[in-house]
């Protein structure tokens, strides 16, 4: 057996399969151990790789802390200007709150205040008619009264007009019949005869001035005596003037007795004076009653000119009667300052105020109809 072992050639083919199979075995081994040998060179180099990609990657991890953390500082320093920008935001935001709080607080009471005049202004709308009316009949009131009382046309044709002129600006056709009455009226009153009342007042304003320079009878004072007129004998012809002839004792004494009787006549004619006078009174006023004579004349011309501004002709006709009482009565007439006073009264006597004024009743009953009418 021990040959058979050793020579393979005497070993069986079942054996043969036998021995054939340790030897792939080792062929297997071998081809293992030929891979097994580069096995430590891969793992290095993988060790290597591995450290390379280690060292890579927490380069780049330190890398993406440090950016992160400056993004992060960033960040925070952006959110804190965003905090203090938000809180001035915010703050700001407070403030047109309350501004726009106020504004809207104004403007409701501005709406309010706009909706209470378009309120008044459509009250006054329809009210404006009446308001206009009203105004035109106290103006035609006042106006009627002046004209009654103190004849006052120029007034009342001022009036007139501007009632024309309120009533024109309506431009409504209803108000025609009230404008044509307001002209009929404005047609009669200038139709009327004109009295030149600030001339006649103006006259008797003259008067008042000169009055306390009329000369009065108990004011005349006796008159200078005359100059003694001497005879010049002076022959007829051009020649010269004869000389002066002596003269003898009894011629001197007749022409000495001539000048002192003629000159002691002169100066009886200045003591005693002859004059006829209605009322000697007016000769032996003292210097208080002459004040108040001349004040009397001055109240009753006064009182003329009050009656003419006031259209009474009675109480006019009668204080310029009495005014020319006084001035025939107390004053110098033959003064030519009393005479033209007296001219300028007998002017002023010729005016007529005895004028029947008319009455505007016809432009009242117009505006008066239309308001029943309402």
């Amino acid at each position: 057996m021990n040959e058979q072992q050793n020579n393979p050639e005497h070993i069986p083919s079942g054996s043969v399969a036998l021995q054939k199979a340790p030897a792939s075995a080792a062929t297997g081994e071998g081809l293992i151990r030929a891979l097994q040998r580069p096995l430590p060179v891969a793992v290095a180099i993988l060790a290597l790789l591995l450290a390379v990609q280690t060292w890579s990657s927490h380069s780049r991890i330190n890398t993406l802390r440090r950016d992160m953390a400056q993004s992060l500082q960033k960040g925070n320093a952006v959110n804190a200007e965003t905090a203090a920008l938000a809180r001035e935001v915010a703050d700001t935001a407070k403030e047109l709150q309350i501004k726009v709080g106020v504004l809207e607080s104004r403007q409701s009471e501005a709406q309010t205040q706009q909706l209470a005049l378009e309120q008044l202004y459509q009250d006054l709308s329809k009210n404006r008619d009446e308001w206009a009316l009203s105004e035109v009949e106290q103006v035609l009131n006042t106006a009627s009264q002046q004209l009654q009382l103190a004849g006052n046309v120029q007034g009342a044709l001022i009036a007139l007009a501007n009632a024309d002129r309120s009533l024109g600006r309506s431009d409504k056709p209803q108000f025609l019949n009230i404008r044509r009455a307001i002209g009929a009226d404005i047609e009669r009153l200038k139709a009327l005869p004109a009295v030149d009342l600030a001339g006649v007042a103006l006259r008797l304003d003259n008067v008042i001035a000169q009055v306390d320079t009329l000369p009065m009878l108990s004011d005349e004072q006796p008159l200078l005596p005359a100059a003694p007129v001497r005879e010049t004998r002076r022959q007829a012809g051009s020649g010269p003037a004869p000389a002066p002839e002596t003269l003898g004792l009894g011629q001197r004494m007749i022409q000495t007795w001539r000048n002192w009787s003629q000159e002691m006549w002169d100066d009886v004619r200045q003591l005693v004076r002859v004059r006829s006078v209605d009322t000697p009174e007016a000769l032996m006023l003292s210097p208080t009653e002459s004040f108040f004579v001349r004040e009397n004349l001055k109240l009753r011309l006064l009182n003329a000119r009050l009656a003419l501004l006031s259209r009474n002709e009675t109480a006019f006709r009668d204080d310029l009667a009495s005014s020319q009482e006084i001035l025939l009565k107390y004053f110098d007439t033959r003064s030519r300052a009393t005479q033209s006073a007296q001219g300028a009264l007998r002017q002023v006597q010729a005016n007529n105020l005895a004028i029947e004024m008319p009455t505007l009743s016809e432009s009242l009953n117009a505006v008066r109809n239309y308001k029943a009418k309402q």
